[in-house]
């Protein structure tokens, strides 16, 4: 299977510029080669594909005027092109929106380098026009020149202070021994997630509610007020260098805010995984549904449901376990985990399942992770 991977790298001060360079002439390519099928349209003219767009940058690059695009990687100009035309065939497929132009400080810095020629050896990554870079990294990384093209689509962003390269590479599949005990796992908005396995039981807590999270949202909250004011009192339509400053800011403590819960989500799904049941079950929730609830649609927001749900089922794939998302109408909450009645009047208020049919009384969110490692479809 196809495993993802980040890296930091560690570049001089010489490599730093390289790396903007690649990022900027990266911006200027997608909005030429985006400028030039909107005029082609404008005109009544064919659409250009990918590798149309590659031949045209290649002669630009004899013009003197573009004889800078010499300087950076034919693979980087290359690959932004197809790029472009992946974008172009999203739209008119009707899956994503037209295109648009990257401006400066807006868009992601990113760009792709080649496949071909880039290799880890000696805590070094070596990238073409770049040269040897130093990263910092806990994986096990394959070292060697022969292992040349073992890396899929590798590319090198900027985010938050940071290099991070990130590129897919293939892994086998870990064989391991599973026990017979099935898992139900039930998602909520006061904990995480609350797990049956077996005759365990137990609750993850909701990292939001953490202290050290409070306090990161209130710093948060204060420094969007300063970029809130600061535009009130900019009496020009340009960004001034202290509203950069401040908007900065801003999104380093969203990257923070970020990396802390895709972190906790990765130690949850990663402990869940390890118990090793033969067999997942998860509910199916209609988050766009629930985003509807206004009093509850920023707590919906901050718990990640779409992220547990991608990490655990890639995980269970690696692991060889049978990963089940129960029907979205099942009425987990409602059914009774002892005699199968289903008390439809529960609301959501009501925290304690009491059953009227046999007097059966157990917290809400255990009696509904009970019933989904009881599911048989």
């Amino acid at each position: 299977m196809l495993r993802s991977y980040k890296v930091r790298l560690l570049p001089n001060q010489i490599q730093e510029q390289l790396l903007w360079k690649h990022i900027n002439t990266s911006r200027f390519v997608w909005n030429f080669g985006l400028s030039h099928q909107l005029e082609r349209f404008k005109n009544k003219e064919k659409h250009l594909s990918g590798y149309d767009l590659r031949k045209m940058f290649t002669n630009l690059k004899q013009q003197e005027e573009y004889i800078w695009l010499k300087e950076i990687s034919a693979h980087t100009i290359s690959n932004v092109c197809l790029d472009l035309d992946v974008a172009y065939k999203r739209f008119f497929k009707k899956i994503s929106g037209k295109p648009k132009f990257k401006k400066k400080y807006k868009c992601k810095n990113s760009f792709p380098i080649r496949q071909d020629s880039f290799y880890f050896n000696n805590n070094c990554a070596t990238i073409e026009k770049i040269g040897k870079v130093k990263y910092q990294t806990n994986y096990e990384l394959p070292q060697g020149i022969n292992l040349q093209g073992k890396f899929s689509n590798p590319r090198i962003k900027f985010k938050n202070n940071k290099w991070i390269l990130s590129f897919g590479m293939e892994c086998n599949k870990q064989t391991q021994i599973l026990t017979d005990n099935k898992m139900g796992i039930d998602l909520g908005v006061k904990d995480l997630a609350i797990v049956s396995c077996g005759d365990e039981f137990k609750v993850f807590k909701n990292i939001n509610k953490t202290k050290y999270v409070k306090k990161i949202k209130k710093q948060l909250k204060h420094a969007q007020r300063i970029v809130s004011k600061k535009y009130h009192t900019n009496k020009s339509w340009s960004k001034s260098n202290n509203i950069i400053k401040a908007e900065k800011r801003v999104k380093q403590l969203h990257n923070k805010l970020s990396n802390i819960r895709k972190n906790y989500i990765h130690q949850t799904t990663k402990e869940l995984v390890n118990k090793l049941p033969k067999r997942i079950i998860m509910e199916d929730l209609n988050v766009s549904g629930m985003m509807k609830n206004r009093y509850l649609s920023k707590a919906i927001q901050e718990q990640c449901f779409y992220e547990f749900k991608r990490q655990i089922q890639y995980k269970c794939e690696e692991y060889g376990i049978e990963f089940v998302q129960a029907n979205r109408f099942y009425p987990s909450s409602k059914t009774c985990a002892c005699c199968g009645f289903i008390k439809k009047d529960l609301k959501l208020k009501d925290r304690v399942f009491v059953c009227p049919d046999c007097g059966f009384e157990i917290d809400r969110d255990k009696n509904a992770s009970l019933n989904l490692m009881n599911y048989k479809g």
